[in-house]
């Protein structure tokens, strides 16, 4: 049986991501991917990853092109990150670093 290094080992009583964070992670390592796989990555509902894909494309930064049967999505990396706190960081800032690592 493989390890999914994406999944947790225990889940995780909180994380620093939201659910946004981590569909758009989950998208950005696999611009292909279904949305059933990122739900059991993400750890919720298939329901809630496509109401998370529709708000996201909804604010433009994300869009879905569909080839066939199956979708592939976009990220705009250059889209600000929503919370005064951080707005003046874009999307890259927050994805970028966490698929270097995964892909080291």
């Amino acid at each position: 049986m493989s390890v999914n290094p994406l999944k947790p080992v225990e889940p995780a009583a909180w994380t620093f991501l939201s659910n946004h964070a981590h569909v758009l992670i989950c998208i950005a390592k696999d611009p292909n991917i279904r949305l059933t796989e990122v739900a059991e990555l993400v750890g919720i509902r298939e329901r809630t990853v496509h109401r998370i894909v529709h708000e996201l494309s909804e604010a433009g930064y994300l869009s879905v092109i569909k080839e066939g049967r199956n979708n592939t999505y976009q990220i705009d990396l250059t889209k600000p990150l929503r919370h005064p706190l951080e707005a003046d960081h874009d999307i890259r800032a927050v994805v970028t670093p966490l698929l270097k690592k995964s892909r080291a």
